[in-house]
């Protein structure tokens, strides 16, 4: 297997865990290079289900180096969670490896992501308050605490001390909130070091090493394309790059040393949160293939909204992050449904595009347009080769295939992990 890539090509919530930890199984190094634990993925192994939010996926398997790296932003309380679940359930930790340069959400932080959320009213990003917008705030302020601080503790004391003195002020001058007792921080965070100061230290030259040596390095984001904050649906986005350029700078590597890109997508679409979403469904048919593909968030466990392939989208996917191939999951749900659709291109203001518009007024008004395709009705879970899909399920692949411009390398007919097509 050679250096891979796996981004989300839609709003998330694509089955990457699932992806990832295919991969993972042959994987010497897997990284994860963006985001919190905002973002969550799911994996179902051996009958049992791990939600994971900031462990890397590779987790599963004993052999794999697993890199939280500089790219992302750790809580360190939900991590110890996962690491104690982990270790609960007999899965070793002990290849876990954290980059000393990944910031720390603070409990400021999640504080003024709630607050700034209740002031925003009925204009609200729909964030999931976890803090990660404000760490990634200060990372850019250049105020922010690094987990080679945290690990400091009279460094990470002077910091804690300086920056609540203004963070209190903006959580009570500015929000009405209630003040945070920076002593309390300290005292609370100093135990999550004690724990945590064994898997930190700099993973850049054990990644980059890695590949020199040739091992096989597979690279995970969080979220999808469409909640980049630089090329998604701004301001309705996350605050780091789940697009594959925003894993080079997550993981201190070069693109040169990158061989695959590799996008998720599902057979429909989803999305959590607030903004425009053209293809979505207001009717039975949204809330079957919601219930049927179990549509609802990691972390959150809000319903996610639903609606018909949108290829729009995921050429857009393919665009801006140069997809190699697609992984196609989740089109066990549309079964049964009847009639499937496929957004082929917007009409904006009577004018039909395929290009994904790069502001919300102009997605807003765009109506999708799209192509029926016969659906089919038979249980496709237990099928393993492409030939025996039904002919209207094949068709609808070769139709995606067609309209993305990249080849569908694999098919998802159920969560588990031994539940795919490879084509």
């Amino acid at each position: 297997m050679p250096t891979k890539i796996v981004i989300g090509t839609q709003w998330g919530d694509e089955g990457k865990g699932k992806t990832i930890d295919i991969l993972a199984s042959k994987a010497d190094v897997v990284v994860r290079t963006q985001g919190g634990n905002n973002a969550g993925h799911t994996i179902v192994a051996d009958g049992v289900t791990y939600k994971l939010r900031l462990m890397p996926s590779g987790i599963l398997n004993p052999k794999t180096i697993c890199v939280i790296g500089n790219g992302v932003v750790v809580n360190p309380k939900v991590l110890l969670s996962e690491i104690d679940n982990m270790e609960e359930n007999g899965i070793s930790t002990a290849n876990l490896k954290i980059d000393a340069r990944a910031h720390v959400i603070m409990p400021y932080h999640i504080a003024l992501d709630g607050l700034s959320e209740k002031a925003r009213g009925k204009g609200d990003i729909g964030t999931t308050k976890n803090g990660i917008g404000p760490c990634y705030m200060d990372k850019a302020e250049r105020s922010g605490i690094r987990m080679c601080d945290m690990i400091d503790k009279d460094k990470f004391e002077n910091l804690v001390r300086t920056n609540m003195a203004i963070k209190n002020k903006m959580i009570e001058l500015v929000y009405g909130g209630e003040p945070i007792d920076p002593e309390e921080v300290i005292k609370e965070y100093n135990g999550y070091a004690d724990r945590l100061r064994k898997y930190v230290t700099d993973t850049t030259p054990i990644v980059y090493n890695k590949i020199k040596e040739g091992a096989e390095v597979l690279f995970e984001g969080a979220q999808g394309t469409l909640l980049d904050i630089d090329l998604g649906t701004y301001p309705y986005v996350t605050s780091s790059h789940p697009i594959s350029g925003g894993v080079c700078i997550g993981s201190g590597i070069g693109p040169t040393m990158i061989d695959e890109c590799i996008g998720i997508a599902k057979g429909y679409t989803t999305r959590v949160g607030n903004g425009p979403f053209p293809t979505e469904l207001f009717d039975e048919i949204g809330d079957k293939i919601r219930e049927k593909g179990h549509e609802f968030g990691t972390v959150t466990g809000r319903p996610r909204r639903c609606g018909w392939f949108d290829a729009v989208i995921v050429k857009y996917a393919v665009r801006t992050s140069g997809l190699t191939s697609i992984v196609l999951n989740k089109i066990d749900p549309l079964g049964n449904i009847g009639k499937l659709k496929i957004c082929v291109a917007y009409k904006k203001n009577g004018v039909m595009t395929e290009d994904f518009p790069p502001t919300l007024e102009e997605l807003a008004i765009c109506e999708p347009v799209y192509e029926e395709m016969d659906g089919w009705d038979e249980d496709i879970s237990n099928i393993r080769e492409f030939d025996k899909l039904p002919v209207a399920c094949q068709n609808y692949v070769k139709r995606i295939e067609e309209l993305c411009g990249v080849r569908i390398s694999t098919i998802g007919v159920g969560p588990g992990r031994d539940e795919n097509i490879i084509r």
